[in-house]
């Protein structure tokens, strides 16, 4: 009994020597047609043209064989791009969907302009938006996304900001589209802006730096 167990592994073992031999031969064989047609949506002319020769510095042979990791590495190094999706169409086509960046405030930075994007990047861009508040001082990243939330979830509209201006005190003051200066705490920002927001109708100078107090000049 134990023989003839013995017998059907070494059978269906050398069966699988077999297969597997063949179907290496057959894969070995075959030539899949390199990648002809890159498409990428989402960006305009310009900007599409500059990340299409990017990736085709990958010299990327053929769908099956892709480097995904270094494909999304320079993807994701492009600073306009705040999400994308890559798809493969077979034999021989890559779209790649890309949902670009929004353009939050401009920043000096060395001397040169660039814009912050949601992406939380600093993209260098020749195109000047005007409509975009300034940001005065060099603030981290993340404390212009944390000040931008404040603001969003205030009584006033992130429209109607011109300027801002950061101070090596961690503190902010705001700028509107009409020359009214708030000046915000360190602490309870969210709640100093509000009730700085109760005076905007009748004072250019609204000072909140002090708890549960407003300085008013006109």
């Amino acid at each position: 009994m134990q023989q003839r167990k013995s017998k059907k592994i070494l059978i269906y073992f050398f069966l699988l020597l077999i297969v597997g031999s063949i179907n290496n031969i057959n894969f070995n064989g075959l030539k899949f047609q390199n990648i002809n047609n890159i498409n990428i949506s989402g960006l305009d002319i310009k900007n599409k043209l500059i990340l299409l020769k990017e990736i085709e510095n990958f010299n990327l042979n053929n769908i099956f064989l892709i480097n995904k990791i270094d494909l999304k590495d320079e993807i994701e190094s492009n600073t306009l791009v705040e999400n994308y999706a890559i798809f493969k169409r077979y034999p021989s086509s890559l779209d790649i969907n890309i949902e670009k960046t929004k353009f939050l405030a401009k920043i000096n930075k060395n001397g040169q302009i660039f814009y912050i994007g949601s992406n939380g990047k600093f993209i260098k861009n020749n195109s000047f938006n005007n409509e975009l508040p300034f940001i005065f001082g060099n603030p981290e990243v993340f404390e212009f996304f944390k000040i931008k939330e404040i603001i969003d979830k205030s009584k006033i509209s992130y429209t109607e900001i011109k300027n801002l201006y950061f101070f090596p005190s961690k503190r902010w003051d705001l700028e509107l589209i009409d020359n009214t200066i708030i000046k915000l705490p360190n602490d309870n920002i969210n709640l100093a802006l509000n009730l700085a927001i109760e005076f905007l109708n009748d004072h250019k100078f609204i000072d909140a730096r002090i708890k549960n107090q407003i300085i008013l000049n006109d």
